[in-house]
């Protein structure tokens, strides 16, 4: 391919709201914390080190009976959302503007547990009842 020398009409998608496909044997509840498996497909956010943070669920979607790919899950992003704090391993204040990590399809967490969670995002803001990653 080379480069254009010419106006193009070029291919977009809006990306707030993206369909993924969901890995098999997972079912997924609307609103929680979602996650990307090494080999691309959605799963609940949980303690794991491979996973990748997409976003959150914008529908329930169960895929128990399916293969990878079987079902796909609208999932919003770009947006700071409200996660519970952990109880074990809290952020703080001093966190504001640094990552956190993925304890549960609901849970944020201060550290990377010992090389056993996964990035979750940015803290954007901290509150008495959760903590908001962009």
């Amino acid at each position: 391919m080379t480069a254009a020398t010419a106006d193009r009409n070029t291919g977009f998608r809006e990306g707030q709201i993206v369909g993924i496909p969901v890995a098999a044997g997972q079912l997924i509840h609307a609103g929680v914390l979602v996650a990307v498996n090494a080999n691309g497909f959605a799963e609940e956010g949980k303690t794991e080190a491979d996973l990748t943070y997409v976003g959150r669920a914008e529908e329930y979607v169960d895929n128990t009976a399916g293969a990878d790919g079987a079902k796909y899950l609208p999932v919003r992003r770009g947006l700071a959302f409200k996660w519970a704090n952990s109880a074990d391993d809290p952020i703080t204040q001093a966190s504001f503007g640094k990552p956190c990590f993925i304890e549960d399809n609901q849970t944020v967490a201060k550290t990377n547990g010992i090389n056993t969670r996964s990035p979750a995002g940015i803290v954007y803001g901290i509150d008495p009842d959760g903590v908001w990653v962009l």
